[in-house]
């Protein structure tokens, strides 16, 4: 018996303690309201704006559970911006899927500037890439980190489909990284700019912005299409 037990006498079994049964029901209520509540104030008052007083009472809350759960505001701001982050990477192989076997590669790209501006052009979205460049100072690894994790993401999908599709010789791009951003920023660019300047401006609507991805993607194609 090389481990020391004999037949009569088999290994002890533990009983299950409380931590096999899954996190606290309350724990994760707490966690979710925490949350709510700070991406509520982040996004509407700017990190210096909201205090941890606030976020507790918009959260029905105690301070003590705030900093029980998340730490400190540095904290859980963080965990706020990269929660944004977490389902960046499948979007940006949805966006791309097909479209390096597309037969019709305008219409394809047509309808990829039409989904990528719809996305991004939500007021959460936009709010949350504004308050990032406001705080980049003061957070130059996080915003750097989001970049990295979201519009980095697209842009590295868009890049090795027009890699692809360059080999190909469905569009002229020998530098696929510079078509990408192009593409991206002549979708996207007007928006952006218009939010970051007018935060409490009116958003255009589906049809404005469906015209307006049309149109960025129209001067894509002229400089880059075969």
């Amino acid at each position: 018996m090389s481990e020391g037990f004999s037949a009569q006498h088999p290994p002890l079994r533990i009983p299950a303690g409380p931590r096999d049964r899954g996190p606290d029901p309350r724990t994760l209520r707490t966690r979710a309201a925490v949350a709510e509540a700070a991406r509520t104030l982040f996004l509407r008052n700017g990190y210096q704006g909201t205090g941890v007083d606030e976020i507790a009472a918009l959260a029905q809350v105690s301070k003590r559970s705030i900093y029980n759960n998340f730490g400190d505001k540095e904290s859980l701001f963080t965990e706020l911006v990269l929660g944004f982050t977490g389902t960046a990477g499948q979007f940006a192989e949805q966006l791309v899927a097909g479209l390096t076997e597309a037969e019709d590669l305008p219409q394809e790209l047509h309808a990829l500037g039409r989904r990528h501006l719809a996305t991004v052009a939500r007021p959460e979205v936009l709010r949350l890439r504004r308050l990032i460049i406001l705080e980049a100072s003061r957070f130059p690894a996080l915003a750097d980190e989001y970049y990295r994790r979201a519009p980095g993401r697209v842009i590295a999908a868009l890049t090795e489909a027009f890699a692809l599709l360059h080999v190909r010789g469905a569009l002229r791009a020998p530098n696929p990284r510079r078509a990408a951003e192009h593409f991206s920023y002549l979708v996207l660019g007007s928006t952006l700019d218009t939010f970051l300047f007018a935060p409490e401006g009116e958003l255009p609507g589906p049809e404005e912005l469906d015209t307006i991805a049309d149109d960025g993607v129209s001067a894509f194609l002229a400089a880059y299409r075969a």
